[in-house]
């Protein structure tokens, strides 16, 4: 076989990339004719690649070799294997090593099939009777520098698909609340915690009926997930539903509870939730708690913490939670928090306790003066800072202030 013949094919004339360390590059030739591997390595060695070689005779020794690794390694493949030929060996090795530059190996006379390598996934092709230095230099450097260009492709569009899927999330969990009154304000917002880049099953809620009354829900999925916020997302528009069409209270949870034991994927998935009832005139709440955290009262003098008689969260032991509907009266000018427990599971100070439903009760009296919206952001911004040290919220927050206005 000639050897001395210059030449690569489907590489492009242009300035040459920057030379990698000489042990940068892990090179696994997948070569059954021991002939052409010795070969194939002498002329590895008189190029400016690294010597970390290693040879492997079939493609079940290739993906033994490859088995948990790949990523930075530049695949030099026959396409005539005892175990494999053809397009057949590149899919394989595809397969087995996703994350790796592949190299395919031609006669002079099979450009046709390098190039329907290259389109089934193939970096490059290299013909070995036009085999040089120079060529298999430039080969494994662009093979390599088009994985890494495909990979950087890859993830940007992942990163689109995902913020697709946050915004399709995020209209689901966190609608525009449905208001007849314009004397009942809401002010809203969800924060999501560290390291997620998806919403995770958290949810709020806030409708009005036709009667005056206004119905609002907090409520938070176990788990962090798609699956976690699909279900979130079906819990919030079952609520909705339920308030339209009468449902409130002890009978209302029955029903949610229901929906969530059908649509949860995992039988470990439980739901916590809180929901407020405002009747017209401001003067009165009324309070139904699911394994939910109870909720904050701002009046004109302090914050205080209220949790009422509460019942077990949602698919927690279907069937056997009772829940008890309380009601309290309203000062005028008091307004309602509701909120998820990400907004007090965060770790603050030097070592990292927990903040907590006490340490988060004196954040909110620190603010309690200040109007509705500035509340939320300066309180939600306060837990976050006091986290920071600790990577910042551990969970993600949805959080929902209400009053009537001027206690109308």
């Amino acid at each position: 076989m000639d050897w001395s013949k210059a030449g690569t094919a489907a590489v492009p004339a242009q300035t040459e990339p920057p030379v990698p360390h000489r042990h940068d590059v892990p090179i696994l030739l997948v070569e059954d004719d021991a002939g052409d591997a010795v070969l194939f390595e002498e002329v590895l060695a008189d190029s400016d690649l690294g010597h970390d070689f290693t040879w492997s005779k079939s493609l079940a020794e290739a993906e033994e070799e490859l088995r948990g690794s790949g990523s930075g390694t530049c695949i030099l493949l026959d396409l005539h294997l005892p175990d494999a030929t053809g397009l057949a060996a590149v899919r394989r090795m595809l397969e087995v090593a996703p994350e790796a530059a592949i190299v395919v190996l031609t006669g002079l006379a099979d450009g046709r099939t390098g190039l329907s390598a290259v389109a089934e996934g193939a970096q490059d092709y290299l013909s070995k009777a036009q085999l040089t230095a120079d060529g298999l230099n430039r080969a494994v450097r662009y093979a390599l520098q088009r994985k890494q260009a495909q990979r950087a492709t890859a993830a940007l569009q992942a990163g689109r698909l995902q913020a697709q899927e946050n915004a399709r999330l995020e209209r689901g969990l966190l609608p525009v609340p449905l208001l007849r009154d314009p004397g009942f304000r809401v002010v809203a917002r969800y924060e999501p915690g560290r390291d997620h880049a998806i919403l995770g099953g958290d949810f709020y809620d806030v409708v009005q009926t036709e009667d005056g009354s206004v119905h609002a829900v907090v409520g938070d999925v176990s788990g962090h997930g798609a699956a976690e916020a699909a279900l979130g997302v079906c819990l919030r528009v079952a609520w909705r539903a339920a308030v339209m069409s009468g449902r409130t209270g002890p009978d209302q949870l029955r029903l949610l509870e229901e929906i969530l034991v059908a649509e949860r994927e995992e039988e470990h998935l439980f739901a916590t939730l809180v929901t407020c009832v405002f009747p017209p005139g401001g003067t009165e709440l009324t309070v139904v708690r699911a394994g939910h955290p109870g909720i904050m009262l701002r009046t004109g003098t302090g914050v205080s913490w209220y949790e009422s008689p509460g019942g077990m969260a949602l698919g927690f032991l279907p069937g056997h939670a009772r829940w008890t509907e309380d009601s309290l009266p309203l000062r005028p000018g008091t307004s309602v928090v509701a909120f998820t427990d990400g907004l007090f599971e965060g770790r603050t100070g030097p070592a990292g306790e927990r903040l907590g439903e006490q340490g988060l009760l004196r954040a909110a009296e620190g603010l309690h003066g200040l109007p509705g919206q500035e509340f939320v952001d300066r309180l939600v911004q306060d837990v976050s800072d006091r986290a920071a040290d600790h990577g910042g919220l551990s969970d993600d927050v949805a959080i929902l202030h209400l009053d009537w206005e001027h206690g109308s």
